[in-house]
């Protein structure tokens, strides 16, 4: 309830209206409006022109119009972790190539038995 108050008060800001907050909707709008008017947010809402609409070949797609939203910084050295992960990587593929090893070998074993 909370989040559906929120998409509807967006459109009653953009018409001008008084939002409503009995479902607990107001901490969302004042995050994202804290001017308590309406105006476009990045990844959340944008009110297109029929310019834009038009150049967009009519299409209503928000993704569009909308965009993505910033993303708040993950607190760590991209590159790092990259080398990090390819480390990890090489450590699990080395560990799969005992495992196949392994299991090819009980599987000959195996074979050897039954004949």
């Amino acid at each position: 309830p909370e989040q559906m108050e929120f998409l509807a008060n967006i459109v009653r800001l953009y018409r001008g209206a008084a939002p409503e907050l009995e479902a607990g909707s107001a901490a969302l709008l004042a995050e994202k409006f804290p001017e308590s008017h309406y105006r476009d947010v990045a990844g959340l809402c944008k009110a297109a022109t029929r310019a834009e609409i038009e150049a967009q070949g009519w299409s209503l797609n928000p993704g569009r119009y909308v965009g993505v939203g910033e993303r708040a910084a993950d607190g760590f050295d991209f590159k790092e972790r990259l080398q990090e992960l390819q480390e990890e990587l090489e450590t699990l593929n080395g560990e799969a190539l005992l495992l196949e090893q392994t299991i090819g070998q009980n599987i000959v074993e195996i074979l050897a038995v039954r004949t």
